[in-house]
């Protein structure tokens, strides 16, 4: 599998709360001068970062990041705000606790209503599943695949852990045909990033692809 391959999945990655509008512009023109898949930075920057890309980088942001607690209102106010800001893409936290108490239709719907705030766009569902049991996973796969969104993805990268390769298995082996992966937190070397879309990921998270290409 070849580099421009692997750049041409990874949502080449910015989220630290000390991340500056210079290391995002960094960011912004790596993943333009490589093709990447997209540049997923914090909400406050899409709209300085789309006007600086003019189209040439597909835009994702996050949103009820890193915990996934937040009020369904509040996530789908997000939503709407970074798709008016300019964002192509959206990675939406979970409600873990929801998922723990078995509150699987609240869940299916609020993943529902922002899919639909999202207005065509692309949204993925972060399911954190360092957290999680493989029952929990499982059953997740099941509401994301019904909820209708187009991904599911692994970690926030702000958890215990991050992807790994036995949990992007299972997710490939529990979605529905329209789903697709995003592995994302921890990738560290070229052989895990095609480890990874060898196992099924069509996307990649990571902040390191820099490094890791030139390493």
């Amino acid at each position: 599998m070849g580099k421009k391959e692997i750049w041409q999945a990874v949502d080449h990655t910015l989220l630290t709360q000390t991340a500056t509008w210079e290391e995002i512009r960094k960011v912004l023109d790596e993943g333009m001068e490589n093709n990447a898949a997209s540049a997923c930075i914090p909400a406050s920057y899409v709209q300085q970062a789309a006007e600086y890309v003019e189209g040439k980088l597909p835009i994702c942001t996050v949103i009820g990041f890193p915990n996934g607690y937040s009020t369904t209102a509040v996530k789908v106010f997000e939503a709407k705000d970074a798709v008016a800001n300019g964002a192509d893409e959206i990675d939406m936290v979970i409600n873990i606790g929801w998922l723990k108490d078995k509150k699987y239709q609240e869940l299916e719907e609020e993943i529902r209503q922002i899919h639909q705030a999202c207005d065509g766009k692309v949204l993925k569902v972060i399911i954190e599943a360092c957290l999680l049991t493989n029952e929990e996973k499982v059953e997740i796969c099941r509401i994301v695949t019904n909820a209708g969104a187009e991904y599911i993805k692994t970690s926030t990268g702000f958890s215990v852990s991050g992807a790994t390769f036995e949990d992007v298995e299972l997710m490939k082996g529990h979605i529905g045909e329209n789903v697709k992966v995003k592995a994302a937190g921890g990738i560290s070397s070229l052989e895990d990033a095609e480890k990874f879309m060898q196992l099924g990921a069509d996307r990649l998270g990571t902040s390191r692809m820099v490094k890791i290409m030139e390493g």
